[in-house]
């Protein structure tokens, strides 16, 4: 069979209809060419300018419809106390973050900068150097965190210093048809919800909505909450490669593709499937995972984009973009630099109510300053999923830290008496800005230290933990075994718990580790709910079962 040639581009997408704002128009000009034809011609500090004021935005604030979703999860009647308090605490820490001093989320994450060069712009030719320089000059002047790690050896690695590198993708395309035009995607892409992305290589059994959506259920409750709900979810379903398809859905996630087409043609392009989004976020309000603590609200919005395939793959990739929804476009055109406009405003989002009027549940206020065992008694008076009011000292100790713990109990030494005496929390501060007692400090990921747990506790220590995110069943059997308990810590607001909650911070051990070091912390009314306790319950266990509903299109 022998058909026309006909193209499209597999993501065709439609007319930009951001708001942007001017950075500068210095280091743009135009040149006449050859036939008559005009040439752009971008200097490499026009980049590095406008890449060094992105990541400064995207790190401090945020597009004014991912706020006012925030706030309408406040004045959902069908939300939980629960997802509110998330919500307000999400909305709080974006408006100390939008003062430009404390980053909205403590891991400041990889900088991540995709470009689209029209055919008529001219460059020297050094442009991801000119963003990558742009990258580095706003990690290393903003109270930003360093989390880039260089291999020396297979086995060994050291912290850049720098943030450095960067993840550059430069493309010869015309932008939106625009031979003289240079576009960019800006995005800093935390651990947490970079982690999160998953590809799944399926076959033509599961395009069918009755597998779909059960394949969905099950993948989807595997996220969790480590990534800090509610989330941007993107969902793609086919793919040329299955890279193609990952990449594909991380743009989803950042709203970069939004624009395309909503059916399919013979053409083979991607499309958006508007009905499956609606299906799928009416299954995720059905988890009851809500925004981290039990509710509806799992995630803000969907995308579902369906790709070509080759007949013998079905690749399905998953994405989120977390609370800290970091990404912004730019543009370089003759009229010179610009950059999305983000909310410098957040206030107007947040609700003229009281948290008395926002909270129906009952806050158990524990002091840290008492001995663990009675701590651990006052935790097993109360049920999982009940809010806490933590005040006085935390230990803070992450992956580096328990691994060196972990090889000091494995060759014969005692558990570090500061993790038998006090609650570990498990974190890594951005930098200290000046006249502040701490840096964005919010909380990491808890499933990376799972491996230490029961010899931790069996020593007697780590017997209290605070993180984000859902734990694996062997540590709900060591608590149940140890009387240990584990506490979740919202997910997003490390600005806020910044500048409200801690007030002193000092180095315990391994100093040499900069973030990664052992510290003391001092907090004060610090938000927490029990998760796992000291008789076998998880929160997160039934929520992240499978219940196989079935959606039907």
């Amino acid at each position: 069979m022998s058909t026309e040639f006909s193209y499209a581009p597999l993501l065709p997408t439609g007319p930009d209809q951001t708001e942007y704002r001017l950075v500068t128009d210095e280091g743009v000009d135009v040149v006449n060419g050859p036939g008559g034809r005009r040439f752009l011609t971008v200097d490499p500090a026009a980049l590095t300018a406008l890449t060094a004021e992105a990541m400064h935005d995207i790190a401090h604030f945020l597009r004014p419809a991912h706020l006012a979703q925030l706030r309408s999860i406040i004045d959902d009647p069908a939300a939980s106390p629960n997802d509110r308090f998330v919500a307000l605490d999400l909305l709080r820490n974006a408006n100390i973050a939008a003062g430009g001093v404390l980053p909205m989320c403590q891991d400041t994450g990889t900088a991540i900068v995709m470009g689209k060069r029209g055919r008529h712009v001219l460059t020297d030719g050094s442009d991801a150097e000119a963003i990558s320089r742009g990258v580095w000059q706003a990690y290393t002047r903003l109270n930003l965190r360093y989390s880039q790690l260089a291999p020396l050896t297979m086995w060994e690695e050291r912290n850049t210093g720098s943030n450095l590198p960067a993840q550059v993708e430069l493309y010869a395309e015309d932008p939106d048809g625009h031979p003289d035009a240079y576009k960019f995607l800006f995005m800093a892409k935390g651990g947490g919800s970079a982690n999160k992305s998953y590809l799944y290589q399926e076959t033509k059994a599961l395009l069918n909505p009755t597998r779909m959506m059960q394949f969905l259920e099950e993948k989807l409750r595997l996220i969790g909450t480590s990534a800090c709900p509610p989330y941007h979810l993107a969902v793609v379903i086919g793919g040329t490669s299955a890279e193609y398809a990952l990449k594909t859905a991380k743009y989803a996630s950042a709203k970069y593709l939004d624009a395309l087409p909503t059916s399919g043609s013979m053409t083979a392009h991607g499309f958006r499937d508007l009905e499956l989004e609606a299906e799928v976020l009416e299954l995720t309000r059905n988890f009851g995972i809500g925004a981290q603590f039990g509710g509806r609200y799992f995630c803000h919005d969907v995308r579902v984009v369906r790709l070509p395939r080759h007949g013998a793959s079905c690749p399905v990739a998953i994405a989120v973009s977390c609370s800290a929804d970091r990404q912004a476009v730019a543009k370089i055109t003759p009229s010179g630099v610009w950059l999305e406009r983000l909310e410098t405003d957040p206030a107007r989002y947040l609700p003229e109510v009281t948290d008395a009027q926002l909270d129906t549940t009952e806050v158990v206020r524990v002091d840290l300053n008492r001995p663990m065992d009675e701590i651990r008694a006052e935790l097993s008076k109360y049920p999982v999923k009940t809010r806490l009011s933590l005040t006085g000292p935390l230990v803070v100790a992450r992956d580096i830290a328990h691994a060196k713990i972990a090889e000091r109990l494995d060759a014969g030494e005692p558990m570090p008496q500061y993790l038998r005496d006090h609650a570990v929390y498990y974190a890594g501060p951005a930098k200290t800005p000046e006249g502040y007692a701490s840096g964005s400090f919010g909380p990491t990921t808890a499933g990376r230290m799972d491996a230490y747990v029961e010899k931790f506790q069996a020593a007697g220590g780590s017997m209290v933990m605070l993180a984000k995110g859902n734990r694996s069943a062997q540590v709900t059997r060591s608590c149940e075994q140890h009387g240990g308990f584990y506490l979740g810590s919202i997910g997003g607001p490390a600005a806020r718990l910044a500048q409200d909650c801690i007030k002193h911070v000092e180095v315990l051990e391994y100093a040499e580790l900069g973030m990664e070091a052992v510290w003391k912390i001092e907090v004060e009314d610090f938000p927490a709910f029990i998760v796992v306790d000291d008789k076998g319950n998880d929160f997160f266990a039934e929520v992240t079962k499978p219940v196989l509903t079935i959606g039907r299109r």
